[in-house]
């Protein structure tokens, strides 16, 4: 096969891998040096597609043979795919050649499971063994690992790679047992509780070996089984306290159509990510809890974003005197972000916040209004239900794709 066929197979393939950002890496540059590619201490600047998903990376898989038969995967064994292989140094090469048109920053590798967990495991090794020593590779490099692999292998994966992570599969154990049933939660969490044990070693002692200076992140499938969001952010917070994890991707599920006619009209499963996503970042930066944005069994609403859900909710906690309130509650107004949230409260130190100064700041004045007081501004009493609120922020409709058949061509 030649190497543009296997590219455009694996590189699709490859798409529903969504843990590839790379913030976090170490600095690293190629000047005055005899070297390729380089990242800086603020990340590699990447482009988007729509629905969140990071593009400037070469992100393909090694492989997407598998002999695992896992059912929300599309390179399942059973599935009737086209499959293709990359050979180590074909690897090398793309990443090289893409790296010097310019097209990448860096690399993201990912595999199907041939032969054994080891054997993959030490192919992904190689890459990035492979870039970093015989060719000198500054850029970027993320390696998905494999479980079931020896730990020396994963041990020698952190010291190539910038970035280890470990596929969590599932929200909870049962659906894994169910769906997956060749892996093990077991062995997903020993793995990833060894990657974590790296990580506080190199912390302990700065110049041990290097290991994985971008930490390690994990992937989970959402809307494959029947786990709610509440579940599934449960879930998450569970495995940022257990693992010190950098992020928790989420991967919407939607059956494959079987044809252009069953193409769904709305794509309700990007939504709910994107709401996922929004409620992960309160999580881990915010001082949310997971009770908190979610403190019933269900799903986050479609309509607003989870911090003015739990603003609308909260109607008792507003509204909130910035000139008053404890610093560390400014973010958690809808709104306000954490960049602003810190102006706010470094500028009340010299004078105290007026309304001008929130537009200054460019803060979402239609969405704070009905939970601020500044100095010269104070929302009427009780003039708004949160029902009522609800409807004036809630997201504006969107048409939906009359035309699916057209678009899935």
């Amino acid at each position: 096969m030649e190497l543009n066929d296997k590219l455009e197979i694996l590189a699709d393939a490859a798409k529903y891998d969504a843990s590839c950002a790379s913030s976090g890496a170490p600095k690293r540059g190629s000047e005055g040096k005899d070297g390729l590619g380089a990242t800086t201490g603020m990340g590699i600047c990447h482009s988007y597609t729509p629905d969140g998903r990071c593009v400037s990376l070469l992100k393909i898989l090694l492989t997407n043979f598998c002999i695992y038969d896992c059912q929300y995967c599309i390179n399942r064994r059973t599935s009737n795919v086209p499959r293709a292989r990359f050979a180590v140094d074909e690897v090398v090469k793309l990443t090289q050649d893409f790296y010097l048109r310019n097209y990448i920053d860096g690399l993201f590798l990912s595999s199907g499971i041939i032969q054994s967990a080891d054997y993959t495991m030490e192919q992904l090794v190689a890459v990035a063994r492979t870039l970093r020593e015989v060719h000198n590779f500054r850029g970027y490099i993320h390696l998905k690992t494999i479980p079931d692999a020896d730990p020396l292998l994963i041990t020698e994966a952190g010291r190539w790679a910038d970035r280890l992570s470990v596929n969590i599969e599932l929200p909870t154990h049962d659906s894994v047992t169910k769906l997956a049933p060749e892996k093990s939660v077991h062995t997903i969490k020993l793995a990833m509780g060894s990657i974590r044990r790296k990580l506080d070693e190199k912390a302990e002692e700065p110049r041990s070996p290097a290991f994985a200076p971008a930490g390690q992140s994990t992937q989970m499938i959402v809307g494959a089984d029947a786990s709610d969001d509440h579940t599934i952010l449960n879930t998450a917070e569970t495995l940022y306290g257990s693992y010190k994890l950098k992020r928790v991707y989420y991967s919407a599920f939607s059956p494959i159509p079987q044809s252009p006619k069953s193409v769904p009209l709305a794509p309700p499963p990007l939504l709910r990510e994107h709401r996922l996503y929004q409620a992960d970042f309160l999580l881990r930066s915010y001082g949310f809890t997971a009770g908190e944005i979610m403190p019933q069994t269900g799903n986050l609403a479609l309509d607003i974003d989870p911090k003015l859900a739990w603003a609308l909710s909260n109607r008792d906690q507003f509204p909130m005197d910035l000139n008053r309130v404890d610093a560390t509650l400014i973010a958690r107004i809808p709104g306000i972000g954490l960049r602003n949230a810190k102006r706010i409260a470094d500028l009340r130190r010299i004078r105290r916040i007026r309304w001008e100064d929130l537009s200054r700041l460019r803060c979402s004045l239609k969405k704070l209004a009905p939970f601020v007081i500044t100095a010269d501004y104070k929302p009427a009493q009780g003039a708004t239900s949160s029902d009522l609120l609800r409807k004036h922020m809630a997201d504006a409709p969107q048409q939906m794709n009359l035309w699916p058949e057209l678009q899935a061509a």
